[in-house]
């Protein structure tokens, strides 16, 4: 079973939303899908309770019961478990970033932002964990110098997730209905970006 773990020590970075969109156009190429949050506001938890599908399977769990989890869920047949964790360093993230086959760490495409992330990257870095940053809430167009400066330096790093994750009205729209932004609006722009970046992430495990 595939773990992805969304991790970062700061807040208002779009963890939750990327998790739950990611989940759902995770099933929709056939994987089956447990997202698991281990954030004491259970932002993803909620959304799960906003869903009127009983798939992907939402759950709240903690850092000590984790790997049993996981384990169960192997056993149960599931193929992907995303992680969603709290923005701020807890046993949580630990055991999320050690529990992952690859992390996923979302920032705001500005140079504050990207180092605010180097704490959760340095920790991943001493684990031995593979991790790529998501830039998530970008501006639209994606052509801003801001943007493109933050891209390249992390493409060059080869640690960029791709595509650019533009600041979409549909993912706060989709999130607030229990949806992903696949099922919210299938043709749009944030839907075929959710679609592509699964598809990186998996490419990226498989080396």
């Amino acid at each position: 079973m595939l773990v992805i773990a969304f991790v970062t020590q700061k807040g208002g970075t779009g963890k939750s939303t990327l998790a739950a969109s990611l989940a759902v156009a995770a099933e929709e190429v056939g994987e089956r899908v447990a997202a698991l949050d281990l954030d004491p506001q259970a932002s993803l938890t909620h959304w799960g309770e906003r869903r009127n599908g009983e798939t992907p399977l939402v759950d709240k769990t903690t850092p000590d019961k984790l790997t049993g989890a996981l384990t169960a869920l192997t056993k149960h047949g599931y193929t992907l478990a995303i992680l969603d964790t709290a923005g701020i360093d807890s046993p949580a993230t630990v055991a999320a970033m050690r529990a992952a086959d690859i992390a996923l760490v979302p920032a705001r495409p500005s140079l504050a932002d990207i180092e605010a992330t180097k704490p959760t990257y340095a920790a991943l870095s001493r684990m031995g964990r593979s991790y790529a940053f998501v830039l998530n809430q970008c501006a639209p167009q994606l052509k801003g110098g801001r943007v493109m400066d933050a891209a390249k330096a992390l493409r060059l790093l080869g640690v960029l997730a791709e595509p650019l994750i533009a600041l979409r009205a549909d993912h706060q729209d989709a999130f607030g209905l229990g949806l992903g932004v696949t099922e919210h609006d299938p043709k749009g722009k944030a839907a075929d970006e959710i679609r592509r970046l699964f598809q990186w992430v998996k490419t990226k495990v498989k080396g």
